[in-house]
């Protein structure tokens, strides 16, 4: 319930949000996490990526407690994160043609592994084109975005695509076109965006999902537990070493 402040409507809007997520995509989040645990299974890589303040999203699914060990973040120089200098630069790379092709083609990535790429518009090159070239390279691709961006702005990829059609399976975030909850008589602008609270708990929802059904088939989902906690470390230096080969946060 609204408490009456600005802060109060904040948190409204991201229950509303996040309530929405729940309920029109609780279909797709089972299947993400069946297509996570699939991997798992079958001896697959995961990985995540996003540029800009999407990559906080990404960040949060790698080499964290409670999380899946196996999960790496794909990383762009210059993209990934707000602390390239200038901080206008990691927009701007966004917008460059070949920069995702190359990037793929001297990573890890193979056939067989999954790719979750998140990207709010999902209208610039460099998610678009990661999207289409993990798909030829024979990579599973999980889109995470605002579907709205796709009939309320222009792409900017020289297909006049998006990244939620090259993906197999795409979470709609429901972001609205802008990413600004609140407005205000007062200020000129629209202000305080939800969409890294919201794209976050959607990825841990597939995660917890792909946990169980890892579970469900017999197998110790490979989890990592807090190194605060007594007992944690020696716990995720035993999944390291069963998975050292599929963690490459390590090297």
């Amino acid at each position: 319930m609204d408490d009456g402040t600005l802060g109060g409507r904040f948190l409204d809007a991201a229950i509303g949000l996040l309530a929405r997520v729940r309920d029109e995509e609780a279909e797709s989040v089972t299947a993400a996490g069946e297509m996570v645990a699939d991997t798992v299974a079958g001896g697959g890589r995961l990985f995540a990526f996003g540029a800009g303040h999407s990559s906080l999203a990404a960040q949060d699914l790698v080499y964290r407690a409670g999380g899946l060990a196996l999960m790496n973040l794909l990383a762009v120089p210059g993209a990934v994160g707000v602390d390239v200098r200038p901080a206008t630069l990691g927009s701007a790379l966004e917008r460059v043609d070949g920069l995702a092709t190359a990037v793929l083609d001297t990573s890890p990535l193979r056939a067989g592994d999954l790719l979750v790429i998140i990207s709010l518009s999902g209208r610039n090159a460099l998610p678009v084109e990661m999207a289409t070239h993990a798909q030829d390279l024979g990579v599973k691709v999980i889109g995470v975005t605002s579907v709205a961006y796709a009939t309320q702005t222009t792409s900017r990829h020289s297909s006049g695509t998006f990244l939620k059609d090259h993906c197999d399976l795409v979470l709609d975030s429901k972001i609205a076109v802008g990413d600004a909850e609140l407005t205000l008589d007062t200020i000129p602008a629209p202000f305080a965006p939800a969409s890294t609270v919201v794209t976050s708990a959607i990825l841990q929802s597939v995660m917890a999902t792909a946990a169980a059904s890892l579970a469900d088939r017999g197998i110790e989902p490979p989890l990592l537990r807090s190194g605060n906690v007594d007992g944690g470390l020696d716990w995720n230096d035993r999944v390291m070493r069963e998975y050292g080969d599929r963690i490459f946060y390590l090297r």
